[in-house]
């Protein structure tokens, strides 16, 4: 596809997806299931493979996201399931976004951890070496996967891999899996890519220990946010913005091939890496009535303070750029569970944000 890098603010490709079978990983998930609404709304065939959904409430129910796909409950460690799965669907591209997904957690439960992130990442690729409909493939992991020196300037896709915590480091370790298996066995295709994205917020996130889904649930229960790293700066973006990455990549691997079979960061704007203090303050201004407490444990455990991506290469070769600022991210993030809280339709409010995002893009 001719594509003009001047304008890389483009949507994925609404001549690509219609009837393109698509297996996605982990769709009961936050980012899986933002992912799989928008898959479904392009056209596209999609299978999702996953766990339960790893909270209650979770946007996977409640945007009854099962509606408009084939849902397959499986886990990602079970590789015989795993192949079955693939076999069965025949899908052209496969999204690989199943993951133990928490820097805490990891600390309490880190086999779970390094079981889902690594060995699913190897159980995904074996299946997906036996499928042989399968033309390209985007692994999901974190920008937690690079080895965290607290660097002023963004990390690059060929930084040395790392990780001091279980997490983090086994994002690291599925960044090598992938590289070494591609190597190893998708020389000639279908080829594969890995994606790497920061901090995302939005509507539908109730993961336990993240910023803003604990700001919502306080805000709405009517209690103070207590905060615990108001100092860290983290790189913040919509969810929406690396999934659209993602979809460009996905595109781009089926059109060109080996070429773009490696690694990509999508992350926001440098204006957007802020601290925990100016998120909380930007969330407070949609609730009046917020109470926050700065609260740092003595006994936390380690996160890193400062993690920035350089997204040149996504800028320039996909090519991709966010288009919702933070504020505007922690608006819409604001609005969805206000409207969650008010007991509206929230499959079609998640699908009006989508709308919306596109037609800001278009504009």
């Amino acid at each position: 596809m001719n594509v003009d890098p001047s304008n890389p603010l483009r949507l994925p490709d609404a001549a690509f997806w219609p009837g393109r079978r698509v297996f996605v990983t982990g769709h009961t998930g936050f980012k899986g299931s933002w992912l799989a609404l928008w898959l479904e709304s392009l056209g596209a065939q999609v299978t999702g493979y996953a766990l339960a959904p790893p909270s209650e409430p979770n946007l996977f129910s409640l945007a009854r996201v099962a509606t408009g796909i084939t849902h397959v409950h499986g886990d990602v460690r079970d590789l015989a399931a795993l192949q079955a799965s693939l076999a069965q669907a025949q899908p052209d591209i496969v999204l690989h976004l199943a993951a133990q997904s928490l820097v805490r957690r990891s600390y309490r439960e880190p086999v779970e951890t390094y079981a889902t992130n690594v060995m699913g990442t190897v159980n995904l690729l074996e299946a997906v070496r036996h499928t042989a409909s399968v033309q390209g493939v985007v692994i999901v992991t974190s920008d937690k996967c690079y080895e965290n020196r607290e660097w002023m300037w963004g990390y690059r896709e060929g930084d040395a891999m790392g990780g001091h915590d279980p997490y983090s480091n086994s994002k690291g370790c599925s960044e090598l899996v992938t590289s070494a298996m591609r190597r190893s066995f998708f020389a000639n295709g279908p080829f594969i890519a890995s994606a790497r994205a920061g901090n995302v917020i939005g509507g539908g996130d109730w993961a336990e220990d993240r910023l803003l889904p604990d700001a919502m649930r306080a805000f709405i229960a009517g209690r103070a946010l207590e905060v615990r790293s108001p100092g860290a700066v983290r790189p913040w973006q919509h969810v929406l913005e690396p999934l659209r990455g993602y979809l460009l990549l996905a595109e781009a691997l089926v059109n060109q091939g080996q070429a773009l079979a490696d690694g990509w960061n999508f992350g926001p704007e440098d204006a957007d890496c802020r601290s925990v203090r100016e998120v909380v303050d930007l969330a407070c201004a949609h609730w009046p009535d917020a109470e926050v407490v700065y609260n740092p444990p003595p006994d936390a455990p380690h996160e890193a303070h400062f993690l920035k991506l350089d997204c040149t290469k996504a800028h320039e070769l996909l090519p991709w750029q966010p288009r919702w600022r933070l504020a505007e991210g922690v608006a819409r993030t604001s609005a969805w569970f206000r409207a969650c809280a008010q007991g509206q339709d929230m499959r079609a409010v998640t699908l009006d944000q989508l709308s919306a995002y596109g037609a800001s893009i278009q504009a």
